[in-house]
């Protein structure tokens, strides 16, 4: 028994003072201490639109962590309630569901458009994927749809098992995210950023020029590629790089 306790006690040892170990919760220290928040950058876009706003939030959790920041006039949200059981939503639907109804007009007006869509829930490239695609049926032509965790700092953060935290990267989780924002930054038809805070916050518009399309050639997704070419690949600028670029349109 001794021994083999001594055995786990030097693999941990080993394992928590290598130097891939290290290097990675150093990433994951510094991006947790990065500002603004989501929250600010959101508001932020609803104030620039200068009118009435409505606001709608995929995958709220608890909302004292964004929801409740958000300054609207008008707010909606959805989500399952599968990891905060009290769920004070909205809409208690995944978001499928709930733009499967909203389409077929079983919920509030099938003609409803938001200025903004702040889009968190399951952080896998295929279902954000189409979060971006139903969210652009509902957002009005100059509104702004925006992406939580688009800027994971390794590739232990963008693993695709959010329940494997024998890592580096802990309990934060940024998932496959990267994968559908960066499909998107190739699209000719939208214009999109990512702010450098907060896990990477995407935006994406269709008549604001916050950046043109990635010329970065990553067919397969392959992270390494995605992290040599980082910046390009996502247009990563700062929240005051962002805010120039609007204030001059």
């Amino acid at each position: 028994m001794i021994n083999r306790i001594k055995k786990y006690y030097n693999a941990g040892w080993q394992i928590i003072n290598d130097p891939f170990h290290i290097k990675v919760l150093q990433l994951d220290k510094k991006e947790v201490a990065k500002t603004p928040l989501r929250s600010d950058i959101i508001n932020f876009l609803l104030v620039k639109l200068k009118r009435e706003t409505t606001y709608l939030e995929i995958g709220v959790r608890n909302p004292a962590d964004n929801y409740d920041k958000i300054n609207s006039t008008i707010k909606y949200s959805v989500d399952p309630g599968i990891e905060y059981k009290e769920n004070p939503v909205d809409f208690k639907l995944t978001s499928d569901d709930f733009f499967s109804q909203l389409k077929n007009g079983k919920i509030l007006n099938q003609e409803i458009k938001f200025d903004v869509i702040f889009i968190d829930g399951l952080h896998l490239a295929e279902q954000v994927d189409r979060d971006i695609q139903n969210a652009l049926d509902f957002i009005k032509d100059d509104g702004f749809i925006v992406l939580h965790d688009c800027n994971p700092p390794s590739e232990w953060h963008a693993r695709e098992e959010h329940n494997y935290r024998l890592s580096p990267a802990r309990n934060n989780w940024n998932g496959t995210t990267w994968k559908a924002f960066v499909k998107w930054r190739q699209n000719q038809d939208m214009f999109s950023c990512c702010i450098d805070t907060d896990w990477g916050v995407g935006v994406i518009s269709k008549s604001h020029n916050i950046g043109n399309p990635t010329t970065v050639s990553n067919p397969f997704y392959d992270f390494n590629v995605f992290e040599k070419n980082r910046k390009k690949s996502l247009n990563l600028v700062s929240f005051d790089e962002l805010k120039k670029i609007l204030t001059l349109k």
